[in-house]
């Protein structure tokens, strides 16, 4: 039986609170699951890079340290494809 691939995506606006974007990274690695963050725009990109600052900090007095896999991504959205940015997450 194949493992079940557990990953929690968390996509942020450009009003997201950067506090509950990091904690919610910080919890889904506290359960074991692996992290993803897509973002669409400047301020979105901006708030989901801030999170994931604080979310390292958070993480460091654990004992891990969190690395930032940046790349392209692609999504259609009423029709009309966008550009999205994601943010894949990994402890060390």
């Amino acid at each position: 039986m194949e493992k079940e691939k557990r990953v929690n995506v968390i996509r942020v606006a450009g009003n997201s609170s950067v506090k509950a974007v990091a904690g919610s990274i910080t919890k889904s690695f506290d359960d074991k699951k692996e992290v993803e963050v897509y973002a669409i725009g400047a301020s979105a990109v901006n708030q989901a890079t801030k999170a994931c600052a604080m979310a390292r900090g958070f993480l460091a007095t654990k004992g891990y340290d969190l690395v930032v896999a940046p790349g392209f991504s692609t999504t259609v959205i009423d029709g009309e494809e966008k550009t999205t940015i994601r943010l894949v997450l990994k402890l060390l």
